[in-house]
Parts: structure tokens; C-alpha cells; sequence
């Protein structure tokens, strides 16, 4: 019987705007792609009746789909196996909730005896695992509001739990979780980014440059307030001479911001939305001049683990990097980058224009950036996770029996 390293996420769309959905995919991509036989589990969102029949035999895995490869511009190896969600799951009641069902049926009967370890970021899917006896690794993003079950945290069975930065570490130790079993760990970045894409990077250029500026500041991620959208914004209306193109953001989002725009008659900011397929994302970075990280200060920067950062830095183009605390231990690294402050469009401008005169574009890319990036890949983070699970408890991984 074959067995997989499971990565369970509570919620997948093809939708932009998720953050988390795409942690999730990618990390378990990257454990596909490391050699270990990986199934990416979520629940099927559907009411049809149809799925009822599904409830036999609910654990099929299979290759994703071409709408989800492109989308997540996830590799060939990982396989995905969607939970079937009868339309009658969460209506009312514990009884039929999605948890209940999970718990108590599908993974003790159906994926219990094909998993090898779990990995995921929802609390109740590794209670279900650690009571079934699977090695278990445990991801948390955010403050810790309740606290740990002993019995869980301290069982054997519970190996690591991976946080983001030390302020989220401490929090879940403050909560009951040994200290010795969490560890804090940066995001990464899909090693597609480091594959160079000259031509496609010339033809984003020249379909983005305009009205004779020679340019291209690029941001790339979601568009709220508090990443410092607005500030980017305020910028470029300072540096009319560079333009600006920005990828990522919900519709509703890009439709905020286009009024934004355009109602402060701002002609240098273009919003591209969400880029599909997803590789493409790669070539718009190494288009750019400079590539843009503004944030707000605040909560949200104190912990804060963007993977944009890790992408920009892969890609070789220079960065322009506000100071929040997460990133400043990266401000005396080997990438070529320049350090603005937070909150001040004035100093995000002054600095965007500082280094476009001292960095000019390579179309290779920037050697220093992409060497220092190569130990962030998303690959790099699971093999950095799995040196702390337990050697007996690691999962097979077929490219080192081979």
C-alpha cells in the first residue's frame, strides 16, 4: 500500500487574493518535488448530490488540474484529493459538520492507512492525526488566542510546530506549546523564479513602458492599505518619469484602486491584476527596474513573512525594501537593495529613485541577490522542517532510495 506525506488545507479556490492558500500548495509542491510522494487533501466545495456516492471510497488522489497548475504554478509531481462536502455537511450541528466528518470518518478509515506524516496549518486536522498516531507538523501564522491542549502539544506524535518569526513563536510557547518544539522559519520562493526569461521579460517591457519612460517599478502581492499601497501610490505620482505596474489583488481590489487612480489623475500606475498563468510572474519581475516592497507600520509588520520578498530577491532585479521589523536582519545581506521608511511615500520615491540611479537593469539579473536567495527556496524550507521530525518518524522519499 502506498503511503504519502499529506499536506490538509482547510480551503483551496482558484480565486486571487490567497495568501495562505498558496503557502499551503506550495509547500506542499515543494515536499513533491524533494522526493516524497505527496497528496495535497482539501475539502470539495460542492452541493451536488452527486458527491454522496464519492462518500465510499472519498480518498483518490490524482494529478491537479491544468486550472490549478496554472493558477498555482504547482510541478507535476504533487497529486491533490479533494474530500467530498455533501451539501448537508455544516447546516446543523456537530453531528454534521465538516470536522466531524473528517475526524471520525475520513481520516481513521480512508487516509489514516495511507499516511506516512501530516502536515498543515489546521489545529483540529492535527488533534485528529496526533490521536491516530501520525507525525504530525504543525504551521502557525498568527497570535495564538487559546491555549494548548497538553496531551496533544506534549505527545510524541506532535514533532514540530513552525511559525513565521519569533513575536508568533513566543506567542504559542506563552500558550502551552513546549519550547523546544516550535521554531520559527522564513517563507520561500518556487525555484521556477530563478529561471532566467529574457525574451519574455523584453515583452513585458515593451507592453508596459509608455509615453516614452525607460522605468519599471513593479510591486506584486495583495492590495490592502496596510501593505502600503497607498503610499505606493503617492510615490509614483512623485517620479511621473518611472512607471509603475502592480500585479495581484482581487477585483474589487484593483477596482478600489483604479478609482484611486484615476481619480487623482495619476498616468504612470497600471493594474494588472492577477497574473495567469502563474510563471509568468517570473518574467514580469526581471522586466522591472526595481522592484517595490512597501508596508504600513503597525501589528501587521511585526511579524510578517511576505513571500513576495523571497521572489523579488530570487529574481535578481534590486529592491526597494520598507523597514519594517521582520526584514531589517536582511539590510546587512549581500542583495542589492536600498531601505526606505515606513509609512512615508516621500521616502519610498526619494529611495525608488536612488536606486535606479545607482542599480542600473541587468538583464541577468543581479548575482549577489539570486545566490543569497537560493536558501529560501519553498524546497529548502521542507528540508529544514523535516531535520526536525524524528529520523524514525521521517517520511520515505523516493529520490534518495533511488
Amino acid at each position: 500500500m502506498k503511503k504519502y506525506y499529506i499536506y490538509f488545507s482547510r480551503k483551496l479556490s482558484l480565486q486571487p487574493g490567497t495568501a495562505h492558500e498558496i503557502h499551503d500548495v506550495l509547500c506542499a509542491n515543494a515536499a513533491a518535488n524533494l522526493g516524497y510522494s505527496t497528496v495535497l487533501i482539501y475539502p470539495h466545495e460542492s452541493s451536488s448530490d452527486a458527491n454522496l456516492l464519492n462518500l465510499i471510497s472519498p480518498f483518490n488522489p490524482k494529478p491537479p488540474s491544468e486550472e490549478f497548475k496554472e493558477f498555482y504554478n504547482s510541478q507535476d509531481k504533487l497529486e491533490v484529493a479533494l474530500l467530498p462536502k455533501p451539501w448537508f455537511i455544516d447546516k446543523g450541528g456537530k453531528l454534521t459538520s465538516f470536522n466531524t466528518l473528517l475526524s471520525k470518518y475520513y481520516f481513521p478509515i480512508h487516509i489514516r492507512p495511507h499516511t506516512q506524516i501530516v502536515h498543515t496549518r489546521d489545529w483540529n486536522f492535527v488533534k485528529t492525526a496526533v490521536k491516530q498516531g501520525v507525525p504530525t507538523v504543525y504551521e502557525r501564522h498568527y497570535y495564538q488566542e487559546k491555549p494548548f491542549e497538553p496531551e496533544i502539544v506534549h505527545s510524541p506524535f506532535f514533532q514540530i510546530a513552525i511559525t513565521q518569526s519569533e513575536i508568533i513563536r513566543e506567542s504559542l510557547i506563552q500558550h502551552g506549546m513546549p519550547p523546544e518544539k516550535v521554531v520559527w522559519l522564513d517563507n520561500g520562493f518556487d525555484r521556477s523564479f530563478l529561471a532566467r526569461q529574457p525574451e519574455e521579460a523584453e515583452s513585458w517591457r515593451k507592453e508596459l513602458l509608455a509615453n516614452e519612460r525607460q522605468h519599471l517599478a513593479v510591486y506584486s502581492g495583495a492590495l490592502h492599505r496596510f501593505k502600503g499601497i497607498d503610499d505606493l501610490i503617492d510615490a509614483a505620482r512623485e517620479l511621473p518619469q518611472v512607471q509603475f505596474a502592480l500585479t495581484g489583488g482581487t477585483e474589487s481590489q484593483v477596482s478600489h484602486y483604479q478609482q484611486i487612480i484615476d481619480n487623482r489623475n495619476i498616468n504612470n500606475v497600471k493594474l494588472l491584476g492577477w497574473i495567469l498563468p502563474r510563471s509568468r510572474l517570473v518574467s514580469v519581475l526581471q522586466a522591472a527596474d526595481v522592484l517595490v516592497h512597501p508596508h504600513c507600520s503597525g501589528d501587521a509588520a511585526n511579524f510578517t513573512n511576505p513571500v513576495k520578498f523571497f521572489q523579488y530577491m530570487a529574481s535578481g532585479t534590486p529592491i526597494v525594501v520598507t523597514e519594517i521589523p521582520p526584514l531589517m536582519r536582511f539590510k546587512e545581506s549581500p542583495m542589492i537593495a536600498a531601505w526606505c521608511q515606513p509609512d512615508n511615500p516621500t521616502s519610498l520615491a526619494q529611495c525608488i529613485e536612488n536606486v535606479l540611479n545607482t542599480y542600473p537593469r541587468r538583464i541577468e539579473g543581479y548575482p549577489e541577490s539570486i545566490e543569497f536567495a537560493r536558501q529560501f527556496s519553498w524546497e529548502n524550507r521542507i528540508e529544514k522542517i523535516m531535520s526536525y521530525v524524528d529520523e524514525s518518524m521521517r517520511p520515505e522519499n523516493i529520490n534518495r532510495q533511488n
